[in-house]
């Protein structure tokens, strides 16, 4: 009796079945949307296994995943998964059907997904969908059973359900895949002939390029040009990197294989292949997995480069994907000629453009209507004006009002087809950024045009096409004029820029070497600080310079708070001893009455002493290309520093040395206080003191002083000390506050007492 209870429970629950089957093939027959079938096959079979939702995956064997459909309002969108991972992988793998009673105790399940979405998977029932031919095209996923456990009875259901959904999946599968390739032609012939209307090379490269890399589902593309000349392939951009140009041997590499050979290459392991070249990807990066590379041959067979994408999505490119890549790069051969051939002609424009444009001269034609047709950047520059403000305009409405002459000349041009120049002349402009009215200092050329093509024609109307109008701008040099003469006279300023080249250079001359020098610096740096120290020298140089050009001498540097000038150079006069010791007197003079002025403000008076000397000296261009100073080196340049700090020990202002004295032309208060040997040298030189910047009331007595100090200087280097020490005191008792008088007074009382039988009246200067 129990039997027969089961047998037919067991029949009831096989009709049940059978009308549950029938019932899922007719929900799907009328459906053609795969999307839609798929959604239908999962709800009813969560439904009818009381589950909480489910999920039908579809095998892509070219990517080597399986996908499914998620709904989005109206649209859907994919989610994809290895082919081998998960629960979903193991059951495609195996095309056995699964019971996982608790997800979290199987390795192989994903919790990371729950984690993400808040969605808590207890249990999960997964079966193959097999076809009728026994190929396994997905897998059917249902999880967390409302009530109980999944059961055997629910995994046959779930599998002869899949069983009989799968010919509706594969049908709707083959008329949605249709529908792509068809779309996907279409595009194709659509992208192909908007490609084939582009002109530029560089946008035709990067078009295509991307479009190859789309059409593959390839991670980047590269096309690849041969450079005839060079025998290089090149490539202007790459995908993902901000590369500009490429370039490389057209037989290295696998691009120069497949350049070389004409032959298709699809390599699924780049690092493989010896003949891949790492260096890239070592250089940016990035690792090439699978490589496709096509060449590209123009209508007569020649080949012109070749196409190559990197990386397919999912694994390795197919021989579909050589099929259309070949089909594209050819398709496009045409318009890459073509574009290459626009380019070359383009260079040459662009080329005549660019001599125009780098030009530092400004350029301006102006055809026979008197429309202004071309102006190059200089003439912008210097006129300070754009370009859609002066060309397509008049002339003579350009050049008006107080640049009337600019058209004056034109028009003379136009009359007399002669040129027309003005040197050094004045342009008054408008600046188009900050409105200002600016003076410009220009030089102008205003010349015919005459058409070659014509040339040969008598009437001189017909060759004659317009007039070019060349501008120089001369303001920069006459601001150098300007700074120039900040340092030097404004007359030599103006023989440096006429004569520059020629005069700046090692050269050897003779000049008259100044260096001055402000005593106590140090401490006094102490007491202002830094700030009050800067505004000190500020004002000093600004006196100190003006002195020394007043003179034409040039100021070499300022060393601290020393001042290393030069007269002589880079011109010479006939009397730049007495253009430098002027300078130096004047120095004195004007540090004095500044000192008065200072004094009156309570503040501490400044000290200095200066030397000159005159030689010849090596003075030009010295340094490095980098940085380069014209200044003057030599042991007459040693000398003027080792005078200037000589005035220390002779409690002096001024000195200067005897080769100085000698070409001196005029008359000054000089005394010869001194033959010395300085450090470093054997021969003796005489060493004279200026008194010229003193008054009465500053020196009392002083050309008594001058008189009485040479005699005793005469019986000093005699010797005869006790007369030298009579002369010396005579001089005090007429200028007490003459301290070299009173310096060699001390010096004869120790000499007198020293039996020196080779006494010369020479002294040896020990310290620089």
């Amino acid at each position: 009796m129990n039997k027969k209870i089961e047998t037919v429970e067991s029949v009831q629950q096989k009709l049940k079945r059978t009308e549950l089957l029938l019932e899922i093939n007719s929900q799907v027959a009328g459906l053609e949307d795969l999307s839609e079938i798929l959604w239908k096959i999962v709800e009813f079979a969560s439904s009818e296994l009381n589950a909480e939702r489910g999920t039908l995956f579809l095998s892509d064997n070219e990517t080597g995943e399986l996908y499914s459909r998620v709904a989005q309002g109206e649209l859907s969108r994919e989610i994809r998964v290895l082919n081998n991972v998960g629960i979903a992988g193991a059951v495609f793998q195996t095309k056995q059907g699964e019971i996982i009673h608790d997800a979290y105790l199987d390795p192989r399940f994903n919790s990371k997904i729950d984690k993400e979405t808040g969605y808590k998977t207890k249990n999960i029932i997964c079966c193959p969908v097999n076809t009728m031919a026994g190929e396994t095209i997905g897998v059917l996923e249902i999880l967390n059973k409302k009530k109980g456990r999944f059961t055997k009875d629910n995994l046959v259901f779930l599998e002869a359900a899949a069983s009989r959904a799968a010919k509706s999946i594969q049908n709707a599968q083959n008329k949605e895949n249709f529908e792509k390739n068809r779309k996907r032609e279409l595009e194709f012939l659509d992208l192909v002939s908007e490609i084939a209307s582009e002109i530029n090379l560089d946008a035709l490269l990067k078009r295509v390029m991307t479009e190859s890399a789309r059409m593959l589902n390839a991670d980047r593309a590269t096309l690849f040009l041969n450079d005839e000349k060079n025998e290089e392939l090149f490539s202007r951009t790459v995908l993902g990197e901000n590369i500009s140009e490429i370039r490389f041997p057209n037989n290295i590499g696998i691009a120069g294989t497949v350049f070389s050979t004409g032959r298709t290459m699809n390599i699924p392991h780049a690092y493989a292949d010896l003949r891949f070249n790492p260096a890239f990807d070592k250089e940016t990066g990035y690792f090439t997995q699978s490589i496709l590379c096509t060449p590209i041959s123009n209508k007569e067979g020649k080949i012109i480069g070749c196409s190559q994408v990197l990386n397919k999505v999912g694994g390795p490119f197919s021989a579909e994907d050589e099929s259309r890549l070949k089909a594209f790069t050819q398709q496009i051969a045409i318009s890459l000629e073509n574009a290459k051939l626009f380019e070359d002609v383009s260079k040459a424009q662009k080329y005549n453009e660019s001599m125009l444009s780098s030009m530092s001269n400004g350029v301006i034609t102006i055809n026979n209507e008197g429309v202004i047709v071309t102006c190059n950047s200089a003439s912008l520059k210097i006129l300070r004006t754009k370009k859609n403000q002066i060309v397509g305009q008049k002339s003579s409405a350009f050049f008006c009002d107080a640049r009337h002459w600019v058209e004056d000349l034109v028009n003379s041009v136009q009359e007399n087809r002669k040129p027309e120049t003005r040197l050094d002349s004045e342009i008054s402009v408008v600046d188009s950024t900050t409105q200002e009215k600016v003076t410009i200092s220009i030089n102008i050329n205003v010349v015919p045009l005459v058409n070659d093509d014509l040339e040969g024609r008598t009437d001189q109307v017909s060759n004659f096409s317009g007039v070019l109008i060349m501008l120089e701008d001369i303001s920069s040099e006459k601001r150098i004029k300007s700074t120039m003469s900040r340092y030097i006279d404004p007359g030599i300023a103006n023989q440096l820029l006429e004569t520059g080249s020629e005069i700046l250079g090692g050269q050897e001359t003779t000049a008259t070497l100044l260096f001055s020098d402000i005593r106590s610096f140090t401490s006094i740096t102490e007491k202002l600080g830094a700030q009050g120290t800067v505004k000190l020298l500020n004002e000093y140089f600004e006196i100190m310079v003006e002195c020394i050009t007043e003179q034409g001498g040039i100021l070499d540097k300022f060393i601290g708070d020393a001042i290393m000038a030069a007269f002589g150079l880079p011109i010479s006069h006939e009397d730049d001893e007495d253009r430098g010791l002027r300078a130096g007197i004047n120095m004195i003079k004007r540090l004095g009455e500044w000192n008065a002025q200072r004094l009156k403000e309570s503040k501490a008076e400044i000290d200095m002493g200066l030397g000159l000397n005159t030689d010849k000296v090596v003075a030009g261009n010295i340094g490095s290309e980098k940085r380069m100073d014209y200044t003057m080196i030599g042991d007459g340049v040693n000398l003027a520093a080792r005078l200037e700090s000589a005035c220390k020990q002779y409690n002096a202002k001024i000195l200067i040395s005897e080769y100085t004295f000698k070409k001196l032309r005029g008359t000054y208060k000089i005394r010869h206080i001194d033959d010395v040997i300085v450090k470093g040298k054997t021969e003796p030189v005489g060493v004279f003191e200026v008194l010229d910047y003193h008054d009465q009331r500053s020196f009392p007595g002083l050309m008594d002083v001058i008189g009485h100090f040479q005699e005793g200087r005469e019986h000093y280097r005699g010797g005869n000390f006790e007369k030298a020490i009579k002369s010396f005191e005579t001089c005090l008792k007429i200028n007490k506050n003459d301290l070299l008088s009173q310096m060699y007074l001390d010096r004869c009382n120790k000499l007198k007492n020293n039996k020196n039988t080779h006494w010369k009246g020479i002294w040896v200067m020990d310290s620089k």
